[in-house]
């Protein structure tokens, strides 16, 4: 039986649709705001619960990305793009609010892109 390992680009494509969601729950989150009262979801709006989706997504990437380079085509580079885009993502706000849309969509591009990187790169051997 072959596991998500053996086939990294299963975990790739769920580490994009989790940093995909991750970006549009950061980006759509300021228009979401005034409806949190009505739906009772205040835990949406918490940092606590963005740095979670980011680890989760991060660790599936990590686990992906590794068993790529070492089971089938042995480049490192992705992992960079991944730990680039989640130290942007992780740090946000880092160069004030106006900016934090921008620095979310960069973060959430390389992680995706290592992913998409990881995938051509497994599927050339």
């Amino acid at each position: 039986m072959k596991t998500p390992i053996d086939n990294p680009a299963k975990l790739d494509r769920l580490g994009i649709w989790i940093s995909g969601l991750c970006a549009l729950h950061c980006l759509a989150l300021p228009i979401l705001i005034p409806l949190l009262p009505l739906v009772s979801s205040a835990f949406f709006a918490q940092v606590w619960f963005e740095r979670l989706i980011l680890s989760v997504s991060l660790l599936i990437g990590a686990v992906a990305l590794l068993a790529g380079a070492t089971r089938h085509h042995g480049q490192y580079y992705p992992l960079l793009l991944l730990a680039s885009g989640g130290a942007i993502y992780w740090f946000k706000d880092i160069f004030g609010h106006h900016f934090e849309p921008i620095t979310i969509a960069v973060g959430a591009m390389l992680i995706i892109v290592a992913h998409v990187i990881n995938i051509r790169l497994t599927r050339q051997c």
